[in-house]
């Protein structure tokens, strides 16, 4: 645990009683404070008494002006479509709101890391798609290497709940724009962007907002490195942001497709290679094409982010490739389920937005893709003309009509994953990929995309075995 410092004394009101904010109040407890806690539902907040917390109403006023800030669970709108009328009644009377990400920043320096020779180090992954995979490839690829680290976040275990590094170890955390947004202290050694696609728009006001409350993690805190997905502008122009000039190699831009030049530092995968320069010369080259847990275009960008925040750290390139080449992939992001009969089927249930998807359709030849859910604001228009590879969809969810009509490749209405797994199945031939690449959220019928995947791969089993 990371007790949280500075709050000796205080009360604090914790608001959502997830992960986040049960170990939020057990770090505030530990740090000196008086942790009180609310939730909008009873059993949650039943749990929290059972656990000898204090539970008192925070959208009273009587009850926010005993506290001296206010820590808030990601998953609560502080600001857009509207916040929260406990956040309200912060803004209302003064009250400082925070989240476990900027409590976390501000407490895990303590005066102990003056006797350490190295002391840790953090590195925060943030973008559209691709940081989890990210996140947990830097994970790998540190402990391939002997290096201690931890893994954290919005993967993993919160922030706070994490053991105090020690001599030389590192702290990897994946961060969404829910934690980025209110995070008050933000200062990683390396802050890593993947790249920008709509999401979370209703959070944010629009596209506008989601990219400044990703930008905040490079505004905010100047990390010494800078790693930065350049293939949307976006990226261009906070990469731009962050340099001094062309060789500034503070920033390494990363990208998967394009050639990248300058004299910069620049990691870059084309055809399958990862190749590496830096003033103008290749540093090294990997050949990504047959490492069976980064398929795909967009998991060699995820490996170019990975290589350049491994060697910001100074890992040689051929440690990074053993680690690279050992990496089993996380569950639901183009997981390899099995085959049968030629016939693979890959879980990537965590495609829950359309450029996710994309990136999924991109990385098979011919693809069975079984789609479909709540879909997201945006609509699924980029879709049209990306589907080459796709034999025919299997639509699944609620709406699956209304969403089978909006795609340019042969639908069949489904409805739900066993009656999509078998279509797929009895009509997949020798060297086709059954594909679960939703472009979608799951809560129409799930209660998250864990569970979507699980659903999956229970289907698959039937045919596999």
């Amino acid at each position: 645990m990371i007790p949280v410092q500075g709050v000796t004394g205080a009360r604090v009101g914790v608001l959502g009683l997830g992960r986040s904010g049960l170990a939020a109040a057990e770090a505030l407890a530990a740090g000196g404070a008086t942790p009180v806690l609310w939730d909008d539902n009873q059993a949650s907040r039943q749990k929290a008494e059972e656990a000898g917390h204090e539970v008192a109403d925070l959208t009273r006023d009587d009850v926010m002006e005993t506290l001296s800030m206010l820590v808030v669970s990601p998953g609560i709108p502080h600001l857009y479509p509207q916040p929260h009328p406990a956040i309200a009644a912060a803004y209302a009377i003064g009250v400082p709101v925070d989240n476990d990400i900027g409590l976390f920043f501000r407490s895990l320096a303590t005066d102990a890391w003056n006797r350490l020779d190295v002391p840790p180090r953090v590195i925060a992954v943030t973008g559209s798609n691709g940081k989890s995979t990210t996140a947990a490839l830097i994970h790998h690829i540190l402990e391939v290497a002997g290096r201690p680290v931890q893994l954290a976040g919005n993967i993993g275990r919160g922030v706070l709940s994490i053991d105090p590094p020690g001599e030389g170890a590192a702290v990897v955390l994946e961060l969404s724009s829910y934690q980025t947004d209110l995070a008050r202290a933000l200062t990683p050694d390396i802050a890593v962007f993947t790249n920008l696609s709509p999401d979370h728009l209703d959070r944010h006001a629009g596209i506008g907002g989601y990219f400044a409350a990703k930008r905040r993690l490079f505004a905010e805190g100047g990390p010494d490195r800078a790693v930065i997905g350049v293939d949307e502008m976006e990226g261009r122009y906070l990469a731009d942001q962050m340099g001094e000039g062309p060789a500034d190699d503070r920033v390494i831009r990363v990208s998967s497709g394009q050639k990248l030049a300058g004299p910069g530092w620049n990691v870059m995968a084309r055809k399958g290679f990862l190749s590496e320069t830096r003033k103008g010369k290749q540093q090294a080259s990997i050949d990504l094409r047959d490492i069976a847990g980064l398929p795909g275009a967009h998991n060699h960008q995820n490996a170019c982010a990975a290589y350049a925040a491994a060697r910001a750290l100074g890992l040689a390139p051929r440690m990074i490739e053993q680690g690279l080449r050992t990496y089993p992939g996380l569950p639901h992001r183009s997981q390899f389920v099995g085959e049968r009969g030629g016939i693979r089927f890959v879980n990537d249930s965590k495609a829950t937005n359309v450029d996710s998807a994309l990136k999924a359709l991109a990385a098979f030849p011919r693809i069975r893709w079984i789609c479909g859910g709540l879909e997201k604001e945006g609509g699924l228009g980029a879709l049209k003309g990306a589907t080459g590879a796709v034999a025919k969809a299997y639509v699944i969810g609620r709406d699956a009509a209304g969403f089978a009509l909006q795609l340019d490749v042969e639908a069949q209405i489904c409805t739900t994953m066993a009656e999509a797994v078998a279509a797929a199945v009895a009509e997949a031939e020798p060297g086709d990929t059954v594909l679960l690449a939703p472009a979608a959220a799951s809560f129409d019928q799930y209660d998250n995309f864990e569970q979507r995947g699980a659903d999956f791969m229970a289907e698959v089993a039937r045919f596999i075995g």
